[in-house]
């Protein structure tokens, strides 16, 4: 296993607290009684959502928080952690619907506290965010019109975020970050979990199409801070009736921002339609529709929209073989981690056999039919 395999092992490790133990440090260290406690799904960090006793001091707040325990590698940077709190906060006054901060006893947005895994003590930073309401996106139908308004939320929240400022604001330069779009070279290491098979193929002709035709253009692409994970699952909705009874879906929370980093406008597009896809029942369509949305607020440049297709790819085999590899670590975790290859494999084999130029075709052409109010 190479430094890099061995940095991302540890960076998978996910902390091991028992419920109880993090009743503890919700009180410790910000203060509030558990009355309810269960664990919640994530990647490489531990979430919790946590149910507080009503005090004299809490009668008008919230009850329900997510208590976030970081893993030991993110642990070791407090400065990115901390902008990521900054920069929720900064989107929720912006009007943006973002968890609250919460602070600890000593006035801190994080704190780094000391743990027994049994076999050793591990330092983690600990975070205690409010408990939004509504229902993934993964777990509603998916229609033209809120694809279109997520592809807005993606562009406003690059836009918003480009009047942030932070003293610690070049932590969110990472450079080996296996998670930003520029890094998709980095895959190579992992490839060995995808086996002999059609879909490494597709892998490998993916990084080498993005070594040629996306490296060699960066600098061709609008800078920005990218949210960078904008799934299925990090999107809540909350539906309403329209005056005809029709279910009305808009978003009441973007969760997770964990992945945020400089990237680029079209890395944020790319993404975001990469996840839109997953959860449609007309998946290529579905990034027109995103794309429409993304481009009324920050229209791609012809250098961008030519290399949307094989960012999207890019995404795909990100999500695809990170996973495949993380679950020969963790198999224990298989489910939360395969979520995205059940139906992802087959949408970027779909990609590739239908070609560029067919699938950008469906996307441009339905981007377009946005600006004449006849929409595809």
């Amino acid at each position: 296993m190479s430094s890099g395999d061995c940095q991302q092992s540890e960076a998978l490790a996910k902390p091991t607290l028992s419920e109880e133990q993090a009743s503890v440090l919700v009180e410790s260290v910000f203060g509030f009684r558990v009355s309810k406690i269960h664990p919640l799904p994530s990647y490489d960090d531990q979430n919790f959502h946590v149910h507080i006793l009503r005090t004299k001091d809490t009668t008008d707040g919230p009850t329900e928080y997510v208590f976030k325990i970081s893993s030991t590698e993110a642990s070791k940077n407090p400065d990115l952690i901390e902008v990521q709190n900054h920069i929720m906060m900064f989107l929720k006054a912006a009007g943006f619907p973002i968890a609250s901060v919460c602070r600890t006893k000593g006035d801190h947005t994080t704190s780094l506290v000391s743990i027994d895994s049994g076999s050793e003590i591990k330092s983690h930073l600990v975070r205690l965010l409010t408990y939004l309401p509504g229902r993934p996106i993964a777990e509603i139908p998916i229609h033209p019109p809120l694809l279109y308004e997520i592809g807005r939320l993606a562009a406003n929240l690059d836009r918003t975020l480009e009047k942030f400022q932070h003293p610690k604001l070049s932590s969110l330069h990472q450079e080996n970050f296996i998670w930003n779009l520029k890094n998709v070279p980095l895959l190579e290491k992992y490839l060995h979990a995808l086996g002999q098979n059609r879909n490494r193929e597709i892998v490998e002709q993916v990084i080498k199409r993005f070594k040629e035709e996306v490296m060699t253009k960066l600098s061709h692409f609008r800078e920005c801070i990218n949210h960078g994970d904008l799934n299925d699952h990090n999107i809540l909705i909350e539906s309403s009736k329209s005056a005809s009874g029709d279910a009305v879906y808009q978003v009441s929370g973007i969760l997770d921002f964990g992945d945020m980093s400089y990237g680029y406008y079209v890395f944020e597009a790319a993404i975001t339609i990469m996840y839109m896809m997953i959860e449609s029942k007309f998946p290529i369509q579905a990034g027109g529709h995103v794309l429409a949305g993304f481009e009324s607020v920050i229209p791609l440049t012809a250098a961008e929209r030519g290399a949307l297709f094989l960012l999207v790819c890019s995404r795909f085999c990100q999500s695809l073989v990170i996973a495949a590899y993380s679950c020969q670590l963790h198999p224990e975790n298989k489910d939360y981690l395969m979520m995205t290859a059940k139906t992802g494999w087959k949408h970027l084999q779909q990609m590739f056999d239908m070609g560029q130029e067919a699938v950008e075709e469906i996307w441009f052409e339905t981007a377009k039919s946005y600006e004449s109010g006849v929409t595809m």
